[in-house]
């Protein structure tokens, strides 16, 4: 045999070996929404809404009841997960125009250097598109411009009120061409197309093995009833949240933000349950699109060898202590669902162990087998969900901007605001719902002492990079 047969036999054999390789390996299908609040789950507590997809995972899979967003903002959120970093490394802190930190290795580059191919569907709100970050193809992407609203021009949605969320936003197709006839900005069925063109992706015959990005948009404002759930959750059938507030007590660092404006102070019962009853039919609406991904990898044969992962960016006050906006330190908005079931992953489990949204990173490429760059700063949880650990961290910590600061561990919580030099600590374990102060209790003296001093050494570490 001459050389050059020889050669071309040693190429071929290493091709299908590759082939092999890659299709031993798992599919990784991430799902993230927008503000959605950890107790929006039937399976996990919620006696009100209707989620039996998201039950069916939550059976199929584990539950990290205490995941965190450590900045409870979209953009620098989403910064976290595909960078594994945190705002603080990665650059991207939410003051508004931000870039990734370009020496970052982020999470869909690390994906396709391991063999996958990295596809993405949704909202895009970092910088740069999906095809600039690492990924390698989209669909049913969504993303700013595009539009025909004029400038200053006056929207009005749901109850007569301006529409100030995702202007102009649009649909493009692959070419990056916009697709008005998906319409412009949120419409009734935007998370139904964000599903359509991860759909396409499932549908494809391949060997390699996939890592899909899936971000919705819902339930983000403005909120808008889905075709035939106008009337499912009525307002007189709900609820007020335990700690709402017709007005916080203080101002948080937003009272002027966007989210803040969305229903006028003070807050009252009518217009928040009002809000929380659409709210609830975009997130049962969003559990039907989740329910057409997952029946399309049990339809092909995929769903056995798939990690699906299902979270939000962070979470909603919704009239909660007197907020609209996710801009706070409070549990209802710095908790978020986490939920992942796949190969190996203990069913209808659940863990207590702390842990942030930017773990996924490192996470996701232990699960896949796939070596964890270095720029990477978070910790993987696999340790957890194998049970060789029962925790990764003892304490967790928050910001927002400038104006916020938070540390917790699994009892207590101390929340500073800079800007005002005021704190305040909860007991978690006593007070769920964050309705006592207790940092002016003697006490507690001790424990708001040590929180301090952990507060301050974990900030002045990071602040000075």
């Amino acid at each position: 045999m001459n050389a050059s047969k020889r050669f071309l036999r040693l190429s071929v054999t290493l091709h299908l070996l590759m082939a092999l390789d890659t299709r031993a390996k798992p599919n990784v299908l991430l799902i993230v929404t927008d503000d959605q609040r950890s107790d929006t789950i039937a399976a996990l507590g919620n006696e009100i809404i209707d989620t039996p997809n998201l039950d069916r995972l939550v059976k199929r899979g584990m539950t990290f009841e205490q995941a965190t967003c450590a900045n409870p903002l979209c953009v620098p959120s989403r910064a976290e997960i595909i960078s594994g970093c945190s705002s603080f490394r990665n650059g991207v802190l939410g003051m508004g125009g931000e870039r990734i930190d370009p020496k970052l290795t982020l999470l869909p580059t690390t994906m396709t250097e391991g063999g996958y191919h990295a596809w993405y569907s949704g909202k895009w709100m970092n910088d740069g598109k999906p095809l600039t970050r690492g990924y390698k193809e989209t669909r049913g992407l969504f993303g700013s411009g595009g539009g025909t609203w004029k400038k200053g021009e006056v929207i009005l949605g749901r109850k007569g009120r301006p529409i100030t969320g995702y202007r102009n936003w649009t649909f493009k197709n692959a070419q990056g061409k916009p697709e008005l006839s998906k319409g412009i900005g949120l419409t009734p069925l935007t998370d139904k197309y964000v599903t359509d063109g991860a759909l396409e992706f499932l549908k494809r015959k391949t060997e390699r093995p996939f890592f899909l990005h899936v971000n919705f948009t819902g339930p983000h404002d403005p909120l808008i009833y889905p075709p035939g759930y106008e009337g499912k959750y009525k307002p007189e059938n709900l609820k007020l949240p335990p700690n709402f507030l017709p007005r916080h007590p203080f101002d948080h660092g937003n009272f002027e933000g966007r989210d803040e404006r969305l229903l006028p102070w003070p807050r009252t019962k009518e217009d928040v349950l009002d809000e929380l009853a659409v709210y609830y039919a975009v997130i049962d609406h969003i559990d039907k699109q989740v329910g057409r991904i997952i029946e399309q990898l049990r339809t092909d044969g995929h769903l056995k060898n798939t990690y699906v992962i299902f979270t939000s960016d962070h979470g909603l006050a919704l009239g909660s202590h007197g907020l609209m906006g996710k801009q706070n330190m409070y549990e209802h908005t710095m908790r978020v669902p986490l939920i992942m079931a796949g190969p190996g992953i203990p069913k209808d489990k659940r863990t207590d162990a702390l842990c942030y949204l930017r773990d996924l990173y490192p996470t996701i490429c232990d699960l896949a087998d796939i070596p964890i760059p270095k720029s990477v700063e978070s910790k993987s949880l696999k340790p957890v969900i194998t049970g060789k650990q029962d925790e990764i961290y003892t304490e967790i910590y928050g910001y927002f901007r400038d104006k916020q600061r938070m540390v917790r561990n699994k009892r207590f919580k101390l929340i500073h605001y800079p800007h005002l030099d005021r704190y305040q600590l909860f007991d978690l374990s006593e007070d769920p719902h964050e309705l006592s102060d207790l940092s002016e209790d003697s006490a507690h003296k001790t424990t708001l002492a040590r929180l301090r001093g952990k507060l301050k050494d974990w900030f002045r570490d990071r602040e000075k990079r």
